[in-house]
């Protein structure tokens, strides 16, 4: 995995959070950010779905991606 190296700023209070779970599990703090960050995307993924969804992007039935695609 590639890796780039960051310069940021956090509150103390989550700083403090991110050292105390990465003693308490024995990983590296930037374990500990990447991890939250991969999660966090994960919840930006729905609510894009979901403004998507509320923005009556056009859809297709399954019947139809299902025609396009070959299956």
């Amino acid at each position: 995995m590639n890796t780039t190296r960051l310069n940021i700023t956090l509150p103390t209070s989550i700083n403090n959070d991110i050292t105390r779970y990465a003693e308490e599990l024995n990983e590296k703090k930037s374990h500990i950010i990447a991890s939250a960050l991969e999660m966090y995307f994960d919840y930006l993924d729905i609510r894009v779905a979901e403004k998507r969804l509320n923005d009556n992007e056009p859809t297709i039935s399954m019947e139809e991606m299902r025609k396009e695609l070959g299956l």
